[in-house]
């Protein structure tokens, strides 16, 4: 699976390993965002542990990682330190503690920004780096990097045979707290290409995520594919534009595969363009059953499949589950990852911020998706999307 280079992972696999529902402040008022993350990132073994803080549960933990920050902070100390050491006793792999300048940096890629030099990478079976994508107008295209180019070493530092996620924290910059380097800050590649072998100096910048695109694989005759990659800011508005220029009699192919989730609110967007309102997702918070609907009239019509993998997580289960359950689509392709579970942020003292299990949604039938993901209506681990497209033809017509 490609690994985008513009986001660093955190020090611990737990924070970020998947994109969490992350429900903020403003969720009282009904207003539903998520969170950041390594999106399209390498999959980690989960980590193992009790069961995850819900409930009053969650804002025990919250009050014990504001003390123990309070205590650290007031010592001298790091209070994030302090604050993750509670944090990782909870037993809960999806709650997480971040510096400030991890959370900032977090916020800016909700906005679908990111410091970086636009490469996604992945790690060959024998350990070798190649680039599986490169921005368009990113410091690497502009330095003639290509699709395919295998990446030797960053900064001096050997690559092959290290964690792809180390890599990318390097290109990004990371620092010892986790937050990435300055716009304009340099980083040396050694890469080859066939028999070529050269360095490139690049510079970062900020970048803007290109998180939907559109395309007819298939030729002019066939269906068109909506391909998200993660649910930022805009994800709706993009998918309805989308949906606009696409020819019904058609379908569509809305592919989720390598989606690791995003916000909360984007995912519910999304769905509203495929529907005519109607249910959505519940979910629990401390406890308090609420509901999250489709906002306005979608397009119920034209025939549609969605395609998802175990790559497919959080905010884009809960997409997939809605259309599945609410059929409006079919699901093709392997059963998802299964995350589930409802985060909320707390500010700690220092500045740090703990986002911390709360609670767990469910598809609009009721079933849970923390544990057991998606199963979809026809499995097909291989060959994925020229099934899909089989499926599509025996939809009809959506003019």
């Amino acid at each position: 699976m490609s690994v985008p280079c513009r986001y660093g992972r955190p020090r611990r696999i737990r924070r970020g390993a998947a994109l969490t529902l992350f429900l903020a402040g403003v969720l009282a008022a009904g207003a539903a965002t998520g969170t950041w993350d390594d999106v399209g990132d390498t999959a980690e073994p989960a980590a193992q542990g009790r069961p995850a803080d819900d409930g009053p549960a969650g804002s025990a933990t919250a009050e014990r990682a504001a003390r123990a920050a309070e205590r650290a902070v007031a010592d001298g100390k790091s209070g994030t330190q302090a604050a993750d050491d509670v944090v990782s006793r909870s037993g809960d792999r999806w709650s997480a503690v971040y510096t400030p300048g991890e959370f900032a940096d977090f916020q800016a890629q909700l906005d679908g920004s990111y410091v970086g030099v636009g490469l996604w990478v992945r790690q060959r079976d024998d350990g070798r780096i190649t680039v599986s994508r490169v921005q368009p107008g990113g410091p690497a295209e502009r330095a003639g990097i290509a699709v395919g180019d295998r990446l030797d070493a960053v900064d001096g530092r050997p690559a092959r045979g290290r964690p792809v996620t180390e890599t990318v924290g390097r290109l990004r910059g990371d620092g010892p707290d986790g937050s990435g380097a300055a716009p304009g800050t340099p980083v040396r590649l050694d890469l080859d290409r066939g028999a070529r072998h050269w360095s490139a100096t690049l510079h970062r910048t900020r970048l803007h995520t290109e998180n939907v695109t559109v395309d007819r694989p298939a030729g002019g005759d066939g269906p068109t594919r909506i391909k998200i990659t993660a649910f930022a800011k805009g994800t709706g508005a993009a998918v309805r534009r989308a949906l606009r220029t696409a020819d019904p009699r058609d379908g569509l192919l809305l592919d989720l595969r390598g989606n690791t989730g995003g916000l909360v609110s984007e995912a519910v967007a999304t769905a509203s363009d495929f529907l005519d309102g109607g249910l959505v997702a519940t979910y629990d918070v401390h406890g308090s059953q609420r509901a999250l609907y489709a906002q306005g009239v979608g397009d119920p019509r034209t025939p549609l499949v969605v395609l998802v993998d175990g790559g497919t997580m959080s905010a884009a289960e809960l997409l997939s589950g809605a259309l599945q359950d609410r059929g409006r689509a079919v699901v093709v392709g392997s059963p998802t990852f299964g995350k589930g579970s409802v985060q909320m942020p707390t500010r700690l003292p220092g500045g740090s911020v703990a986002e911390l299990t709360v609670g767990h949604y469910r598809t609009p039938s009721g079933r849970a998706v923390d544990g057991a993901g998606i199963t979809p209506d026809l499995i097909a681990p291989d060959h994925a999307e020229e099934r899909a497209r089989t499926v599509l033809s025996g939809l009809g017509t959506g003019a």
